[in-house]
């Protein structure tokens, strides 16, 4: 069965580094575009990484220069994305939900992990 499970979340400080993992198991998602989304209380969510399986990378203005969006092969039909996360700002405080996009509009959710960046 098709499964996205996240991990890595947690508290820093402002301008500190965490990385989160997506565990993506599925053959699936040998061709899927996965992506981290994020939602912080009262906001919509937003997209913030995204990387195809040929390796193009996509991210939102806010990030970009800070966070890096990797992808493994698969081990086992388990493929893990992640996300390096660097200079972190309380603005960046939110519940991370790693995405998976199959054919342009088939989509799998994971239920999320929540970063908090204290000032």
């Amino acid at each position: 069965q098709a499964q996205l499970v996240e991990s890595g979340g947690g508290l820093a400080q402002a301008g500190g580094s965490l990385r989160l993992s997506c565990a993506a198991s599925g053959s699936i998602f040998s061709t899927a575009t996965m992506g981290w989304y994020r939602q912080a209380p009262g906001k919509q969510r937003e997209l913030v990484a995204s990387i195809t399986s040929g390796g193009g990378t996509n991210y939102a203005d806010s990030v970009k220069g800070r966070f890096t969006i990797s992808r493994d092969n698969a081990k086992n039909t388990v493929y893990t994305v992640y996300l390096q996360m660097h200079s972190l700002k309380p603005e960046d405080t939110a519940v991370y939900i790693c995405n998976g996009r199959i054919n342009g509009f088939l989509n799998y959710w994971g239920q999320g992990t929540q970063v908090t960046v204290s000032s």
